[in-house]
């Protein structure tokens, strides 16, 4: 028996006026999903309740973890992902790319938590010309605050464990939550003595990098300039759980995000790398199932398929991107894996669910349940909607996201 999970990352929804007061679930046509909810329909409570909602706090639940017992940060996962141990004491963030508009900094606005969906060999120009600037590093090293330079708008900063905030951190806002305000009220605040470094870390970045040559460029063909860092989710040295340890299966995560990547690779969980696998809409769905397919093949009992893009299309407020992405994972994930799976094992099970809502009349995350589907080959029933509305008139409720894997290997 093989086991597949499949997390369309924030696909669940509230209903939206643009789509006749439906949800994207709701409102689309998707055979392959809907095939899926011929097994098992119902929901899930993923993020527990008083816990703030994220990809973080839900995966981690999906995947088994409490997080109200394990988080100490997201970009603990992410640093993970990356390749970045934390040792005792050092502090790490989430670094991201954003793009800012104005002339001024106090008074600019956030337009982009990606810096425009900036990648590659410009991310990384920007991030290592940043670094090098004497006003920059000089700040930066009187926090004893390093960066690890990635080439996506995701990067991870640590403080070192003499400089640890004994004092306690500031208030962090996650730039995806603020698209379309003014950043000044959102800058990191409070009593600790970091809130104001940090802040002028920010500011730093700002001068550095609104007039790079890179953003000249950017701005001169249509995009976005990604022209400020900001700082979030600080974290501390986490441990998991093996995973073979709690499921006694051998697994592997298929995904383009860091976090994802940290989390499986904390709990000892392969985490293949697939060439062009962006975690935006043009991902490489065909090589995310191959890889998925190459894993069950190769030994492994159980694969999760991670698809960011209807997240970051929701963060974007962008609804027929959100409806797309919904859309290819339905007909470029599901589909596939559903045709091609029996090629591995004629018997396996597939979960497929959102980890999160995200929702596009606030761009942000929401912590409501979210509509599972839970097939058997060898057990199912006919096709019916996979959407909110449908999970929900089954009467089916998990009431906390640990109890998913533990139904998908019963």
């Amino acid at each position: 028996m093989k086991y597949v999970l499949v997390i369309g990352d924030g696909i669940a929804d509230e209903p939206v006026e643009a789509l006749g007061g439906k949800t994207p679930l709701g409102a689309l046509s998707c055979p392959n999903l809907d095939a899926l909810a011929g097994g098992r329909l119902g929901l899930c409570q993923t993020v527990p309740a008083g816990v703030a909602p994220g990809s973080d706090t839900a995966i981690l639940s999906i995947f088994g973890y409490d997080p109200r017992t394990c988080f100490t940060g997201r970009s603990a996962l992410e640093a993970a992902g990356m390749g970045v141990l934390l040792q005792p004491g050092e502090t790490s963030f989430r670094v991201n790319l954003c793009a800012l508009e104005g002339e001024r900094f106090d008074e600019a606005v956030i337009r982009s938590h990606n810096g425009g969906g900036i990648e590659g060999d410009e991310a990384v120009e920007l991030m290592e010309d940043l670094v090098r600037d004497p006003r920059f590093s000089s700040l930066a090293a009187a926090l004893g605050f390093s960066i690890h330079i990635t080439p996506t708008f995701r990067h991870i900063g640590v403080i070192d464990a003499a400089h640890e905030p004994k004092d306690g951190l500031p208030r962090f806002t996650e730039p995806h939550n603020i698209l379309g305000s003014a950043i000044a009220s959102y800058l990191p605040a409070g009593d600790s003595p970091l809130a104001a470094p940090l802040a002028a870390l920010m500011r730093a970045s700002f001068d550095v990098l609104r007039d790079h040559p890179v953003n000249r460029v950017r701005v001169a063909s249509g995009k976005l300039p990604a022209n400020c860092i900001w700082p979030w989710g600080p974290g501390s040295a986490m441990a998991l759980t093996p995973f073979e340890a709690l499921y006694h299966k051998r697994g592997s995560a298929v995904s383009a995000v860091p976090l994802v990547w940290g989390i499986a690779g904390l709990c000892g969980v392969d985490t293949p790398r697939v060439p062009g696998a962006t975690a935006e809409l043009d991902t490489n769905y065909e090589g995310k199932v191959q890889a998925a397919l190459d894993a069950l093949a190769g030994g492994a009992d159980f694969v999760c398929v991670h698809v960011e893009a209807p997240d970051e299309c929701a963060h974007a407020g962008d609804v027929e991107g959100k409806c797309e992405a919904i859309r290819r994972l339905d007909a470029r994930v599901v589909g596939p894996l559903l045709g091609r799976l029996p090629e591995v094992d004629t018997h396996f099970r597939v979960l497929l669910l959102s980890d999160h809502p995200t929702l596009l009349r606030t761009r942000g995350h929401d912590g409501h349940a979210v509509p599972f589907a839970l097939y058997d080959s060898d057990s199912h029933g006919a096709p019916r909607k996979f959407c909110e509305e449908s999970a929900a008139a089954t009467g089916d409720f998990l009431a906390e996201g640990p109890m998913l894997l533990r139904e998908l290997f019963r």
